[in-house]
């Protein structure tokens, strides 16, 4: 029986000893509960107004596509109309420079023309002269 009360009496000492070398880890972990929570109740307010602002800013966001999407089928009408206009461009810079080119050739003729004129009267100028 006397081993039976020394081993008891070692369990209590241990467990006292254990209790001891317990209570600054509970006071530690209930210090730092206490600053998880106030961490947590100012994020929550700190998130809120954020969240709030984002679900605006989305329904903004869904307002001003769904008004582009309305928009799409102008813009690509004008666009079109766009592209025709610089095919029309196109075909007038086209004949513009054949009309240029024609003229410059025609020009070159009718210079060749009055020139060999020229010659030709001057021949017969001189021949009857």
């Amino acid at each position: 029986m006397m081993i039976i009360n020394i081993a008891a009496i070692a369990v209590a000492i241990a467990v006292v000893a254990l209790v001891i070398s317990l209570i600054p880890l509970i006071r530690e972990l209930k210090e730092t509960t206490a600053t998880v929570r106030t961490i947590v109740v100012k994020l929550d307010a700190d998130i809120q107004p954020t969240l709030k602002e984002l679900q605006d800013t989305l329904a903004d966001l869904k307002i001003i596509t769904s008004g582009a999407a309305e928009n799409v089928e102008d813009v690509k009408s004008f666009l079109s109309v766009v592209g025709e206009a610089g095919k029309g461009l196109r075909t007038i810079s086209t004949v513009v420079g054949r009309t240029a080119e024609v003229l410059s050739k025609s020009s070159l003729w009718i210079t060749g023309a009055k020139v060999a004129g020229s010659f030709i009267v001057d021949r017969f100028t001189k021949k009857r002269g």
